[in-house]
């Protein structure tokens, strides 16, 4: 591992363990016994790793997004693990969501970025709900607004979860994961046929 990914992988554990706010470059050097102006050659500000981190969570929920619309013959434990593994990257992510507003508003570019996902990932949300509903997990007869309310839903519990668990819930890793798993696959609940309502209590719910 060269010197500007044992960077990247510094600071998000330290980002993640101490919070966005509290961790500047040089405390990033100092635990990787390196001095500042050899972070500074790879990397001029801290924007310029929060930048980089963004994208590769990005990246990551990409190839996530591509696998699940690739399945032509999708079942109800595709979408559990689905998204059992989104929780699973933003937790590793999650400084970025714990502190997500005070990022978008001091890094524009990440800002925009957001912004231009916001879009995307809705029509790929409609892509899967539709071949949901093509596999017979999802009931057919589901207006169109409450396609648009549920996909709202999602997100806004994607984007703030680990900001409750942080305050309220305080799970660790393994317990916050599967709890939160479980809040969003609940509410895919309502629009599962009657045979994969039966089957998701008996599988998922203890």
């Amino acid at each position: 591992m060269g010197t500007k990914e044992k960077i990247l992988v510094k600071a998000l554990e330290l980002y993640n363990e101490k919070g966005y706010n509290t961790i500047t470059t040089r405390h990033i050097a100092a635990e990787l016994s390196i001095s500042p102006g050899n972070l500074h050659y790879h990397f001029k500000h801290s924007e310029d790793i929060i930048k980089i981190l963004f994208s590769e969570l990005i990246v990551k929920m990409d190839e996530l997004l591509n696998g699940m619309k690739k399945k032509e013959n999708k079942v109800l434990k595709d979408l559990y693990d689905f998204t059992f593994s989104t929780c699973e990257i933003f937790y590793s992510y999650r400084f970025i969501f714990v502190n997500f507003v005070d990022i978008l508003n001091n890094i524009p570019d990440i800002k925009a970025q957001y912004e231009g996902i916001n879009f995307s990932r809705k029509e790929e949300f409609y892509f899967i709900f539709s071949g949901l509903q093509k596999n017979n997990i999802f009931r057919e007869n589901v207006p169109e607004f409450i396609t648009d309310c549920l996909t709202e839903q999602i997100f806004i519990i994607a984007d703030n979860w680990l900001t409750h668990n942080r305050l309220i819930s305080k799970f660790d890793k393994e317990k916050a994961i599967h709890h939160y798993t479980l809040l969003q696959m609940n509410l895919f609940y309502p629009f599962l046929n009657e045979e994969q309502q039966k089957l998701y209590e008996q599988q998922y719910i203890r």
